[in-house]
């Protein structure tokens, strides 16, 4: 029997909440050339991010990271690091499972090498995005798959594909926001990472439906398997009908973005400022791009998100966390893991 193991790979974080370190990570992130792909040449990229972005980026992130910074650490590693040994728990100690970050610590280089220094003869790859993107799933593929090139040539790697409408998914997804949506609400948000919108176009491989075809998103075709906009709709529907959701009652919207080109639209904090004005006063943030809580979900919705609801004329706003290492979703990675084991794929 071949030895076998799991490794688990999520965004990352700074090692602390300093400028420098911040910094560092940013550097390291943003230099990424799936992340800001833009200008073609590596040398204008890196002008870009060292020049511009984390000169008048850096100290305002850190402070971010303060507000939601623990005396554990950083939220997403910590909860990752849970994941991990819940995860072990579940499904026994025989079976090794690595935790990586694609930025920062612990990196994908030095748990690769552990992991070649451990014997391990299969991995099962399991990143932690349920949707595509190329600034997301595939970056986290490609430095893995770069790195067993190089350390560990012989290793026979299966790749976990984009989850998003797993069944066991949305049902870990409406087993965690089901005791808020019996809560009094108005309405639900759905948020989202945003992207470029011509990312939907590059990721299109036949590129004659991305934006082409009318309501490309909801129009079946092949370019939906690296389509992260249709692949977001697709959970949504999925959850909405779970959790019987009305049709007026929710709507998807995309935060995080960066300025001087067109990103997926509505924006989540335009859309903020509006429901409120629409009568829809107490509301409900998911935000499922995330599986675990982080700088984007603390303080970008629940912080920011909420007073900019509030001061529209919200009267309650409630951002329901994500999957993190509640149970719902340590039983959905250990059956996803238990299948690979028993069929030797995902």
């Amino acid at each position: 029997m071949p030895k076998r193991a799991v490794l688990l790979v999520n965004l990352g974080s700074p090692e602390s909440t300093s400028v420098a370190d911040v910094s560092t990570y940013l550097r390291e992130f943003l230099g990424d050339a799936r992340v800001i792909d833009k200008p073609n040449s590596a040398f204008l990229r890196s002008v870009l991010v060292n020049r511009i972005i984390i000169p008048r980026r850096a100290a305002n992130s850190a402070h971010a990271y303060e507000q939601v910074w623990t005396k554990e650490g950083s939220p997403l590693v910590v909860t990752s690091n849970s994941v991990r040994t819940k995860l072990v728990a579940a499904l026994g100690p025989e079976l090794p499972v690595y935790l990586a970050m694609r930025y920062g610590n612990p990196s994908v280089a030095s748990i690769v090498a552990r992991i070649a220094a451990d014997g391990i003869e299969e991995l099962l790859l399991f990143p932690q995005y349920p949707h595509y993107a190329m600034s997301s799933w595939e970056t986290v593929v490609v430095r893995v798959q770069e790195e067993v090139a190089k350390q560990a040539p012989r290793l026979r790697m299966t790749t976990v594909q984009p989850f998003y409408q797993d069944t066991d998914y949305i049902a870990a997804l409406h087993a965690v926001s089901a005791p808020y949506l019996a809560q009094p609400h108005d309405f639900v948000l759905f948020s989202y990472h945003g992207l470029p919108e011509r990312h939907m176009r590059e990721a299109d491989s036949s590129h004659a439906h991305c934006t082409i075809v009318p309501d490309c998103c909801t129009t079946c075709s092949p370019a939906h398997a690296t389509c992260y906009r249709a692949q977001i709709y697709a959970t949504t529907r999925a959850l909405v009908a779970k959790a019987g959701i009305p049709a007026d009652c929710h709507s998807v919207s995309f935060q995080s973005r960066l300025a001087g080109e067109p990103w997926l639209t509505p924006y989540t904090d335009k859309v903020l400022e509006e429901l409120p004005k629409q009568g829809k006063k107490r509301l409900l943030v998911l935000c499922p791009a995330f599986t675990a809580d982080c700088l984007e979900t603390i303080e970008e919705i629940a912080g920011e998100g909420k007073k900019t609801f509030l001061e529209a004329g919200g009267e309650s706003f409630t951002q329901i966390p994500c999957l993190n290492d509640q149970a719902p979703y340590i039983d959905f990675l250990a059956k996803k893991v238990q299948y690979w084991l028993s069929h030797g794929q995902s």
